[in-house]
């Protein structure tokens, strides 16, 4: 007897194919859920309200664009969802002391609230380093890119040979404890590991406790040479880490850190302190000099035509915001009041934005004199 193709009555919700979000057409997203993680550590879950599906690589960011207290805060969080749950992203963020971002989600941002959100951006995927074995090296909320990739090859079904080692400070502190050891449980070639610096309140701790070191890596992952290392932490923590790979002899061909540690770096530098000055590119008779004027500031400084404009600012010791200085992340976006650079973003920027007059410093070079509203 042949098969009858029975209609089955579904929710509209179900009955199309959803189109990608864009945040450059859909600028605000919902908040619908939210998830006490930790004690400072939150998880909060957007979807569209328009019912697009989000598009994006595990491991990638988003640039929150939040208004605290009459004053535009542009701040990144890594999506610690994963892609293969299109309906709805998430966020996971870690409480930090006096920042005013961090804080203002935890006591503020509510189910049912709109944030401005500006789009998937970032390069530190697993998808664009497919390898047969893995090593997942986290500290603290830098769990959330590598949290992303490994929900992400559990949902595809990927039993991808993978080491995942997270470091936090107690116990009470680990992220995502319960949900990896899950992971564990149900994946043959899926090993996780937690590392406590020490036992907190939690005195029937039986795991490792100290810091990550060479020694606890190789009983960890012997085989960690052969391994794609991902990387993802407080940059101390990074740096150790990189450290440690190259005295054991690691091809650093194969290891992947974030480049900039958005949930690590404390808000007070990303709202404007000063790193090591930059210095001035040398002068040279080919290359013009303009005169960059910060209007409310009052400041004048000059810079070169093949220096980026946050190069020289920095350099003559003005506090300018900025976090991922390569046109990422949006947080060093400015008015241009009059003059023209030569701006090559990489997705920080909304070209309506563009259009409105604004510009990132951190990757435009003047090609006149400038006037900038800040």
């Amino acid at each position: 007897m042949p098969h009858k193709l029975l209609r089955i009555h579904q929710p509209e919700f179900w009955q199309r194919l959803p189109s990608p979000w864009d945040s450059e057409t859909e600028e605000t997203l919902l908040c619908c859920q939210v998830r006490q993680e930790t004690a400072d550590v939150k998880s909060f879950y957007f979807r569209s309200r328009a019912g697009h599906a989000f598009q994006f690589a595990p491991g990638q960011f988003l640039t929150l664009e939040l208004d605290i207290d009459g004053e535009r805060l542009n701040r990144c969080y890594t999506i610690s969802s994963p892609p293969t749950r299109p309906h709805t992203l998430s966020i996971t963020v870690k409480r930090v002391p006096g920042g005013k971002a961090s804080n203002w989600l935890h006591d503020c941002l509510e189910v049912g609230d709109k944030l401005r959100v500006l789009g998937p951006a970032g390069v530190f995927s697993s998808a664009l380093h497919p390898a047969a074995r893995y090593l997942f090296l986290s500290a603290g909320s830098g769990i959330t890119p590598l949290m992303s990739m490994a929900r992400t090859h559990r949902d595809l079904c990927d039993d991808r040979d993978t080491i995942f080692v997270h470091s936090a400070r107690t116990p009470d502190d680990i992220i995502f404890g319960r949900e990896l050891a899950l992971f564990a449980a149900s994946q043959r070639h899926f090993r996780t590991h937690f590392i406590c610096e020490t036992l907190g309140v939690d005195t029937g701790w039986h795991g490792l406790t100290g810091r990550l070191s060479l020694a606890s890596l190789k009983l960890i992952a012997p085989d960690f040479l052969e391994r794609e290392v991902f990387v993802c932490g407080p940059a101390p923590y990074m740096q150790a880490v990189s450290d440690m790979l190259r005295a054991a002899g690691f091809d650093m061909a194969r290891h992947h850190q974030e480049s900039f540690s958005f949930e690590t770096l404390s808000e007070q530098d990303a709202a404007g302190a000063i790193p090591a000055p930059v210095a001035a590119p040398p002068d040279s008779a080919d290359v013009a000099t303009y005169s960059v004027q910060f209007q409310q500031s009052q400041r004048t400084i000059s810079c070169a035509g093949d220096q980026p404009v946050l190069d020289a600012a920095r350099a003559a010791g003005l506090r300018m915001p900025a976090s991922c200085t390569q046109g990422l992340c949006g947080t060093c976006k400015v008015r241009l009041l009059s003059g023209n650079v030569d701006m090559r973003h990489q997705g920080g920027i909304r070209q309506r934005e563009i259009d409105q007059g604004f510009m990132l410093l951190c990757c435009s070079r003047p090609l006149s004199n400038l006037l900038i509203d800040k």
